[in-house]
């Protein structure tokens, strides 16, 4: 099996994560100092904030944007109300209902005649901010540049954001019927946004264009990579993490920033205050397991609180998205489940220890618990994989499905699919958004 396939099998330590980890361990040769050193991490990362601001002239949709993004309704209890901010002038933070370190602020509009950018990020505290999402309904205006080149000069990163695209796009298929093409409707207005910034002077701009009732269409999806791609990676993962499970790609972007994390968890479960497993070679702390295997289930919304709500959104019996699940849900998690697993998982361990032995060096003396480490990293990795799965069937099902009629997604295989079903139209994405949520990245 070559490097390649491993990394997929095991969700290997990305080369930023190893050289970090790297740095941690250099010259630490006792085992738990070096446990404790990954579980210090590990905390951090739990701990991690992210501080997302958005702004925009009144009734350019900033409110619905910042509820969107968090997955709430504008009626759900925690969300963002329109005006608000116009009233007080001053941000107004909303945590993500199911993690706290990640707040989206409301900042007042920028719409008055004698805007000053400067003063104005001065009075919403501006260096707080990880980010800036600039929104516009129509036409950009000049105190949105302003604003941009204001941020821009401060060395924070700012992002034009054009909402309430599917307005336009509805309003072009009724005057349009015969000669409509989508495609073509949304080239002008990304064009017309682009053309119009350059000529009030800046350079090369990037326009998303969205609608929050439905963040998988149109541009969201390039957005959140965008995103991404340029927060540090700490703050990287817990941005994806507290995104709604809208679409396969989401899911799957998440188990591979869960995987990250597996080797820390297997190592420190099985070097600090451990127990042996009834019946195997094994010795860890099961505790630390059994959080994180409950955190996996949050994460991928297979909890009972994120399924009744879900199934509530597409109208469906929470029983037809429990049949699409075959891996235990958030609350069957226990210290008996995890011995469980764990039994189950001892055949996988031994290739995982040889594969980190004779790929990594220097994870050498944290892997020489052998079968323990093996067979707990073994278990989480494939646990967090058959819960991808479920999601994605879970999803498909809420979707598309009245009934869940077989796997939509087979061992292994990405896209196909089996099982007779019962289509009907797609349930709109804009009633997902506040499915499937992370509290945290899985820490104990």
């Amino acid at each position: 099996m070559g490097d390649s396939d491993h990394n997929k099998k095991y969700g290997i330590i990305s080369q930023e994560e190893f050289d970090t980890f790297k740095a941690a361990v250099e010259g630490v040769v006792d085992l738990t100092e070096a446990a404790l050193k990954i579980l210090e991490n590990l905390k951090l990362v739990e701990s991690v904030k992210v501080n997302i601001a958005v702004t925009g002239k009144s009734g350019s949709g900033t409110s619905t944007f910042v509820n969107a993004i968090r997955g709430l309704d504008d009626e759900e209890e925690g969300s963002a109300k329109r005006g608000v901010n116009q009233i007080t002038l001053q941000p107004i933070p909303y945590p993500h209902p199911k993690n706290h370190n990640i707040i989206i602020w409301d900042l007042p509009g920028i719409g008055t005649r004698n805007f000053q950018a400067h003063k104005y990020l001065e009075q919403v505290n501006f260096s707080q901010y990880d980010f800036f999402i600039i929104i516009a309904s129509k036409r950009f205006k000049s105190n949105h540049v302003k604003l941009a080149r204001d941020i821009q000069d401060m060395g924070k990163k700012f992002y034009f954001v054009r909402s309430k695209v599917d307005a336009d796009v509805d309003a072009s298929k009724r005057r349009r019927k015969s000669s409509y093409d989508e495609g073509k409707i949304l080239d002008i207005i990304r064009t017309k946004c682009t053309e119009n910034l350059e000529n009030k002077g800046v350079k090369s701009p990037q326009v998303f264009l969205i609608t929050s009732w439905d963040l998988e269409k149109y541009d969201f999806p390039l957005l959140r990579e965008r995103l991404q791609a340029e927060l540090p990676i700490d703050k990287r993962n817990a941005f994806l993490l507290s995104l709604p499970n809208i679409s396969s790609k989401v899911l799957e972007k998440k188990k591979e920033a869960l995987k990250q994390h597996i080797w820390k968890l297997a190592t420190v479960s099985c070097t600090i205050a451990v127990i042996p497993v009834p019946g195997l070679s094994v010795a860890c702390d099961v505790v630390i397991l059994v959080n994180a295997l409950s955190n996996y289930c949050k994460a991928f919304g297979l909890d009972e609180e994120s399924l009744a709500k879900l199934a509530k959104k597409v109208n469906k019996p929470i029983d037809t998205l429990k049949a699409a699940i075959k891996s235990p849900v958030a609350h069957e998690i226990s210290v008996r489940l995890v011995y469980k697993l764990l039994t189950k998982a001892a055949g996988g361990a031994l290739s995982t220890v040889e594969y980190f032995l004779s790929t990594i060096p220097v994870f050498g003396s944290l892997a020489a618990g052998g079968i323990s480490f093996g067979t707990t990293y073994y278990m989480l990795n494939s646990f967090v994989n058959d819960l991808e799965k479920d999601a994605q069937n879970v999803l498909h099902v809420a979707l598309y499905e009245t009934q869940y009629s077989g796997p939509v997604l087979g061992k292994g295989d990405r896209g196909g699919r089996t099982g007779s079903r019962t289509p009907r139209g797609p349930t709109s994405l804009a009633c997902m958004s506040s499915c499937l949520r992370i509290p945290s990245c899985s820490v104990p």
